[in-house]
């Protein structure tokens, strides 16, 4: 909590310090601030939701707030799951899912609402250039998944079996509130203002996201 709200205070603090701020300043910030809302389709217009990753994140988007005060221009990413086999939730999974172990969390029918880092790193350009887009802004691919689907087509792209599922309760003991947010809130997010601004995704489908990503 710390690293995100004291980190972002002293930035922004810096930066109204200075005589030449810069045009556009870009921080990162997270799709927990939507909390669990099932099925329901969620954009940047739609309320924050309950619970520690919701109050945590509100509070961090909070923190670069005065900012908007100045000349600068405040885009916020809400990112979602990112994507790659060098970090993060998918390298996490891979050696579990290559031994034929994986399988879904809890019921599986928790929405995940993912992107590939080629296209983060996209989008991150696109914000600084397209000088209209300012405030929250989904870092999100198109098409949300559940958890279930998720399974199965990582299983697919590796030739493994998916027959293997960890219950809600046994995540719940394992890894606390935090663990239960993250492998069990269902967050449907999509990517509205992306999409208006013309933003053109590299991988908009789960199963070419991931086959790009593992080389495939």
């Amino acid at each position: 909590r710390d690293s995100r709200i004291r980190g972002t205070s002293l930035l922004c603090s810096r930066l109204k310090s200075l005589e030449k701020p810069p045009k556009v300043a870009v921080f990162a910030s997270a799709i927990g601030y939507y909390g669990d809302r099932g099925g329901k389709e969620l954009d940047e217009n739609s309320s924050p939701g309950q619970g520690f990753l919701a109050d945590l994140v509100r509070e961090w988007e909070a923190a670069s707030q005065s900012l908007e005060e100045t000349t600068i221009r405040v885009v916020r990413l809400r990112i979602g799951v990112v994507l790659s086999r060098d970090g993060g939730a998918l390298a996490k999974m891979l050696p579990t899912f290559k031994r034929g172990l994986g399988g879904r969390f809890g019921s599986g029918q928790q929405y995940m609402s993912w992107i590939t880092l080629d296209d983060l790193v996209g989008v991150i350009k696109h914000v600084i250039e397209y000088e209209s887009l300012s405030g929250p802004v989904n870092a999100v691919g198109p098409k949300p998944v559940i958890n279930t689907e998720f399974t199965k087509t990582l299983g697919k792209i590796l030739s493994r079996p998916t027959l293997f599922s960890v219950p809600g309760f046994a995540l719940r003991l394992a890894a606390g509130e935090m663990g239960e947010e993250l492998l069990l809130s269902s967050t449907r997010v999509l990517p509205k203002k992306l999409q208006e601004s013309g933003y053109h995704f590299l991988h908009p489908d789960l199963e070419r996201g991931l086959r790009t990503v593992l080389g495939k």
